[in-house]
């Protein structure tokens, strides 16, 4: 517990705050946790709050397909991702801070994965190539938009025609959930923010024990 409480203690001191509210929700922008808080993201209790290989499974990545994990911090979630891909697969892994990828790049060094393109990004847009991929996953990640309008509509640009857009939230609706009310996001919130930007709900999932799993197909 103490070690638990140390880590969210950590997230909270590095994570850089946004200004901003959302023009259609007025959901106020969380802020993107800086590389000092890496630690939080690789915590032992992540795999039973969050049980990322069910996840996964449940999401169902395609062996050979082409995924991006935007905001993939240290790399949490593209390893997991590059090694369901496999080797005739790809992950592009984003983030908008140069240290985080320089950690990321480290794991898969150690790990030997070598199916796995790092990315640089920008607030409001991530850099991928167009047209290009089955599966964006966003994992914790939308609510830190400070320019989520623009990221969709570039997200939108590089899928497939039927590629998939997934977002891992913690239950805005769940006040038991224990994070703060800017790091979660109701159901109802995240259909309003993406339908504009051509989005679709096509699947809602609640297999895991805090957080909705939300996919989208393009209009």
């Amino acid at each position: 517990m103490r070690q638990r409480l140390c880590a969210l203690l950590l997230f909270l001191t590095t994570a850089s705050w946004a200004q901003g509210v959302h023009p259609i929700t007025g959901r106020k922008y969380a802020g993107v946790m800086s590389a000092d808080g890496a630690g939080w993201l690789t915590r032992p209790e992540r795999e039973t709050e969050e049980q990322p290989d069910e996840a996964l499974k449940a999401i169902g990545i395609v062996k050979g397909s082409t995924a991006a994990d935007i905001g993939a911090g240290s790399g949490y979630m593209t390893l997991r991702m590059a090694k369901l891909v496999g080797p005739a697969g790809k992950v592009y892994a984003n983030d908008i801070q140069p240290r985080m990828l320089e950690l990321l790049q480290q794991n898969l060094k150690k790990q030997k994965i070598t199916n796995v393109e790092t990315v640089l990004g920008e607030i409001d847009d991530p850099k991928l190539p167009a047209a290009s991929v089955d599966l964006v996953l966003l994992v914790d990640v939308y609510h830190e938009f400070s320019e989520p309008q623009k990221m969709l509509r570039h997200i939108r640009d590089a899928l497939k025609p039927d590629g998939r857009l997934v977002l891992l939230e913690y239950r805005g609706e769940d006040p038991a959930v224990p994070i703060r009310p800017e790091h979660k996001m109701t159901v109802e919130q995240v259909k309003a923010e993406l339908e504009p930007e051509g989005y679709r709900l096509d699947e809602l999932k609640e297999n895991l024990p805090r957080q909705h799993i939300l996919i989208f197909k393009k209009n």
